[in-house]
């Protein structure tokens, strides 16, 4: 195979890591990131770590898993996690879970893998977010592939196949694992399920042999949840304003979305590593119609990911405040309900739009948290 097809999306080779490097220490950007990152430190002893790293396993090991480390040590409770048994005697697998931060989904995966001996992944990050030659060699140093957004129907076509095939390479091959959302863009609603569409891209590489293709690609649904929602109050606005007009994101959103995420309190997270889809449930998906196979295949992912999404008081209160009901009042005590309705009424009251209708902004905000106690219930 030509691997100069994928010179585009690919994540740096070690020997592109250090001049990367030397390239961002070099940014006048580097500065400002150095000081948001360790404040009050030494910048020099940062710019000194960064060029010690000869390689991605240098950038991730060295500078990545501190980094993400540190976040979460000032705005998270307790990380736990399930599922490492997959990964015994190194098997690669394609990781697909739901999303709900645009950064640190991926970020806690890959820090949960290297702290317990295991290979990190390859993280596929869509285009718009790589916004920057400065922000390109940062993203492609943490084994990074370049997910092309664009318009342009044949492009679309066109750049899907090359991702396709970059994917099946790693897997198949047990090159190395790969991380992608279910869906293009974070889950708004709280409602986790993947789009037929990247199932549909997944084959876009195959041999035409549907088990064999799927077989291979030992697809790994995962399942991410925070205790408090990412952006939760940014999500709901989204919402609100998609309810009456199209959602045009303002210059620097997804940027503010980023930090937005990293910064604020995450509560308590848990990843769930579920039963990679088997080889049975890729047969029974073989004999159906075409869009209907690949429905299949994302009904036994999406089962996966909302079974074994951990639900927090926060989950069951907002369920019972959205219902007017008591039903789940065993699972939450009246100290948390006060913390969370005193949460809830400050996100609220951030929202500076004028003319809104809080009582219906209040029951998206709800929905959010209630919406995986309604998606288990459904199971």
């Amino acid at each position: 195979m030509d691997l100069t097809k994928f010179d585009d999306i690919r994540p740096y080779n070690d020997s592109e890591v250090h001049p990367a490097l030397e390239r961002i220490v070099a940014n006048p950007l580097f500065s400002n990131v150095a000081q948001y990152l360790f404040p009050g430190q030494d910048e020099n002893m940062f710019r000194q770590l960064l060029l010690s790293c000869n390689s991605k396993e240098d950038f991730q090991v060295k500078v990545m898993s501190q980094i993400v480390a540190k976040i979460l040590q000032g705005t998270a409770k307790e990380l736990t996690f399930s599922g490492l048994e997959h990964f015994k005697g190194g098997k690669k697998h394609l990781i697909v879970s739901n999303h709900r931060d645009i950064v640190l989904d991926s970020a806690i995966i890959q820090l949960i893998l290297h702290q317990h001996g295991v290979e990190t992944t390859e993280i596929a990050v869509g285009d718009n977010l790589i916004t920057s030659s400065f922000i390109e060699d940062i993203t492609r140093s943490n084994k990074m592939i370049k997910v092309i957004r664009s318009s342009n129907p044949r492009e679309v076509y066109t750049t899907s196949k090359v991702l396709s095939e970059y994917i099946r390479y790693n897997v198949a091959n047990q090159k190395s694992s790969v991380w992608i959302a279910q869906r293009n863009g974070r889950t708004k609603d709280g409602i986790d399920v993947t789009e037929q569409g990247l199932l549909k891209m997944f084959d876009m590489s195959g041999s035409g042999d549907f088990v064999k293709d799927f077989a291979e690609l030992s697809i790994l649904p995962t399942s991410i949840s925070y205790e408090f929602e990412p952006c939760d109050i940014q999500k709901s606005v989204e919402m609100y304003v998609s309810r009456r007009q199209k959602y045009v994101k303002a210059e620097g959103e997804d940027l503010k979305s980023i930090l937005t995420g990293i910064m604020q309190p995450k509560g308590n997270i848990h990843i769930a590593f579920n039963e990679p889809v088997s080889i049975e449930e890729i047969q029974e998906a073989s004999q159906l119609d075409k869009n209907e196979k690949f429905k299949a295949i994302c009904t036994a992912m999406d089962r996966r990911i909302v079974a074994e999404y951990k639900l927090w008081g926060n989950n069951y209160i907002a369920y019972d405040m959205l219902n007017a009901t008591n039903e789940y009042a065993s699972m939450y005590t009246a100290e948390q309900k006060a913390a969370f309705e005193g949460y809830m009424a400050a996100q609220l009251a951030s929202v500076k739009l004028s003319d809104i209708d809080m009582v219906e902004l209040k029951e998206i905000f709800l929905s959010i948290y209630a919406n995986p106690v309604v998606g288990k219930k459904n199971l």
